[in-house]
């Protein structure tokens, strides 16, 4: 300031000695005056804009979640070594690196999905720490979080609407059919909200998964992690503007956001940014570049219970899509018209009991073992990896169940019995039918643990490997129990003995024996 006051003084003597010159002195002192305030204006705006970003920085966070010396492989291959980083609330956290270097694999690290063989996820709360997964093999159920994974992870046969009501509910959101039009509205999907995911553009699906990974957070009053894995992806620069917008409004509302990016546009918005290279993490400050957008007010969390949502998800996509109905229920027909056409009605006193019993529990077993409709739909664009994540160590259980044929068995036997059994005594025929639910109700057992052979298989490295569909085999044995209850009954009648062969304890021996092998499909996996 000390170059425009000595000016303005020196014209003000010239305007005392020299009259004449004082409107082109003047002149010259505005004109540098002026300069002098926009350069102050300048610095000022420079000043505000970097206090800013030192604020976004520095100002004290409360841990959300840490991975702490995790080491990973994918295969024979060391995607990440020694991993330790954490997130805090109010922090934008980038993860950058070359196709393969791992970036996906800290995003699903954090979320709990993969085993580690050294190192711990350890996330943080108010009721405590928990240890989401360790190498000693614990895992826990994670908490509430939103997240985006590489490949969308949803299920073609969901609608819209559907898959962001799905999103919230899990996470302890209230989806509101008002609040999820809003949210649609925000991100230009309100007009495709009751078409199936399947029928949307790759950029309209991308832009739907990643407004199921940030709604979660915007939509709770309490801090939120939120994970986005290739959140840019196949968006247009709108999209990608409202992105930014989000992350920066989520993260001034205390929610934490770690985004593994290629996208410039996306990871400048970060407060840091950390490169893999050679399987480590290197850590270097952001820009913290974008201005918060407009998102919607937050509400009360709701109770949650993820494990629900997955069976409700389950039984509501098969009611529209009945696949795994018509696929198991066309063999098992088959099955009793092919019985019926070789063998016809028959003839007890010429015949064993045991092959009239086999051959009518045969379809209903045939309908237990086929290949359920739920590895299909949770192998689409990785659906089941976002429900594995968000569900934790029970979504195995509850695919076992929900993706079972649990409707089918007691019916089609029912009705196998009533095409092969035309020869039998009406009085056998009677009982017969009375107690005939019995073994049926004992193949639900055998249905629910082929569902869980079913899905350990497709985990496989090579899930089409020709051995592998050979672990069904070992349920032959609880068929072979259930065809002896069958035929005691046929030709005793139903006793309640506790006797080894008697109907009762032959059909709990199949049972048990069907809950083992579902018990280690379910455990080995994780292992």
């Amino acid at each position: 300031m000390n170059g425009p006051t000595e000016i303005i003084t020196m014209t003000n003597n010239q305007k005392k000695s020299n009259p004449s010159n004082c409107p082109q002195v003047t002149s010259m002192s505005l004109v540098i005056v002026y300069s002098s305030m926009l350069a102050l204006k300048r610095d000022s705006q420079i000043w505000k804009t970097h206090t800013k970003s030192l604020y976004r920085r520095v100002m004290p966070n409360s841990t959300l979640a840490e991975v702490r010396g995790v080491r990973i492989h994918r295969g024979h291959n060391e995607v990440l070594r020694d991993a330790s980083i954490s997130i805090g609330t109010g922090e934008v956290l980038a993860v950058t690196g070359e196709n393969g270097s791992g970036k996906s694999t800290l995003i699903e690290a954090f979320a709990g999905i993969l085993p580690l063989r050294e190192g711990e996820v350890i996330w943080f709360s108010e009721s405590g720490d928990l240890v989401l997964r360790d190498s000693e093999g614990r895992r826990n159920s994670p908490p509430a979080m939103g997240l985006t994974l590489q490949k969308d992870g949803i299920c073609g046969d969901e609608t819209v609407s559907e898959r962001l009501s799905l999103a919230l509910s899990v996470a302890g959101g209230d989806p509101q059919p008002n609040r999820i039009n809003a949210l649609l509205g925000a991100w230009g999907l309100s007009h495709r909200s009751n078409e199936r995911v399947s029928q949307l553009s790759r950029g309209l699906r991308r832009r739907l998964s990643t407004l199921c990974g940030l709604a979660p957070a915007a939509l709770s009053d309490s801090p939120r992690l939120v994970l986005l894995d290739e959140p840019s992806e196949g968006l247009d620069e709108d999209s990608k503007s409202i992105l930014v917008g989000w992350i920066r409004a989520l993260a001034e509302r205390k929610h934490g956001i770690i985004v593994a990016t290629h996208d410039r546009d996306v990871s400048s918005c970060a407060d840091r940014v950390v490169t893999i290279e050679h399987s480590t993490l290197k850590e270097t400050p952001g820009e913290s570049f974008g201005e918060a957008e407009e998102i919607p007010i937050a509400s009360q969390n709701v109770a949650r219970n993820p494990i629900s949502s997955l069976i409700s998800w389950s039984f509501r996509i098969e009611a529209r899509n009945p696949i795994d109905i018509v696929g198991r229920a066309t063999p098992a027909i088959v099955a009793i018209l092919l019985s019926y056409a070789l063998v016809g009605e028959i003839d007890l006193e010429s015949h064993d009991s045991r092959l009239l019993a086999a051959l009518v529990l045969a379809p209903a077993f045939i309908v237990s073992v086929a290949s359920p409709a739920i590895v299909s739909r949770l192998s689409e664009e990785d659906s089941g990896r976002w429900w594995d994540a968000v569900v934790g160590p029970m979504s195995r259980p509850a695919y076992s169940i929900s993706g079972a044929s649990i409707f089918l068995p007691i019916p089609i036997t029912y009705l196998s019995w009533f095409v092969l059994s035309g020869s039998v005594d009406s009085e056998i025929s009677s009982e017969v039918l009375k107690w005939l639910w019995v073994p049926s109700l004992a193949l639900l057992d055998l249905a629910v643990a082929s569902t869980a052979l079913h899905l350990m298989v497709s985990d496989l490295s090579r899930p089409s490997a020709a051995p592998a569909p050979l672990l069904l085999v070992v349920l032959v044995w609880p068929f072979l129990e259930l065809t002896d209850a069958l035929s005691t009954i046929i030709d005793q009648g139903m006793t309640f003995g506790l006797a080894i062969n008697d109907p009762i304890p032959t059909c709990l021996i199949a049972s048990l024996i069907s809950a083992l092998v579902w018990l280690a499909a379910v455990l080995i996996p994780d292992y």
